[in-house]
This record gives C-alpha cells, sequence and structure tokens, in this order.
C-alpha cells in the first residue's frame, strides 16, 4: 500500500508541476503494477530501463547526422572554439561522473531515494529534464556563458 501512495503523491507533484513526462512514467509504472506477473517485468525494466533510455538519447542526438544536419564541418569547427572543447570537456566530465554515480548507486542503494526525490523535484519545480547527456549540454551551456565563450 505504501508504494501506491509514494506512486499517487508523485503523480500529484507530476500533475500539480504540469509535466508530461513524469505524469506518463508515473501512470505507466501504477499500471505495471496492476498486471500480474508485473514484479518480473518491472525488475528487467530497472536493471535495463536506464540503458534503454541512454540509447534512445543517443539515438536522438545521431539522428542529425544521419539527416546530414551535421557534418565533419561542425566536427573541426568545435574544435576551432574555445566553447566546443569546454563542450567536449563537459561530455567527458559527465561520462566520467556517471560512471561513479553507478558505482556509488550499487555500493549506497539508499541513495536511489535521495536521487529520485531530488530528480523530481528538480523536474516539477524547476522544469528541469530528467537526463544525462542534457546535463553535459546545460554544464556547457553555464561555463559558456559565464566566460563570455563562443561555440
Amino acid at each position: 500500500m505504501e508504494s501506491w501512495l509514494f506512486l499517487a503523491l508523485i503523480l500529484a507533484v507530476a500533475i500539480f508541476g504540469k509535466n508530461n513526462s513524469l505524469i506518463f512514467a508515473t501512470m505507466v509504472v501504477m499500471l505495471l503494477k496492476l498486471l500480474p506477473f508485473a514484479q518480473k517485468w518491472m525488475e528487467m525494466i530497472h536493471s535495463k530501463g536506464i540503458n534503454w533510455g541512454v540509447t534512445i538519447i543517443s539515438i536522438s542526438i545521431l539522428i542529425p547526422i544521419a539527416t546530414g544536419q551535421i557534418g565533419f564541418k561542425n566536427l573541426i569547427d568545435v574544435f576551432k572554439s574555445p566553447g566546443g572543447w569546454v563542450a567536449i570537456g563537459c561530455g567527458i566530465l559527465v561520462a566520467i561522473l556517471s560512471k561513479w554515480g553507478v558505482n556509488q548507486l550499487s555500493v549506497s542503494p539508499q541513495v536511489t531515494v535521495a536521487l529520485v526525490f531530488g530528480t523530481i523535484l528538480g523536474v516539477v519545480l524547476f522544469k528541469g529534464i530528467a537526463a544525462g547527456p542534457v546535463i553535459a549540454s546545460g554544464i556547457t551551456f553555464v561555463i559558456v556563458s559565464l566566460l563570455h565563450l563562443s561555440l
């Protein structure tokens, strides 16, 4: 019963914050809970879902290359600008921090509760987005803006 109340609270906060992604995700999880044998599905999604999400985000990021919107000229131009180097550095930093984060979660799984709560607050109250590569872009934006660099 506690899990239903917790999910209902998250759904209410998501509705209040008008966050469609979190509303959808919470409703999917609640529907999964109603299904018989859903425990196996939820365990699989829990263990592989982040990898699936990263794969989908990676596909989305690669689409402009496939459509020709981004080419080798853009890659070369990145190396010519300070902002481009900041973006490369932020991408590396986020990848390393993500690795450390996964290790942290395996050692201290109780951190997950705080991370989920913080992510929900960030998404709902501050209109943030729960996504890894976007974090690197956000860090890049802050650094480039603060240092008045060009991309």
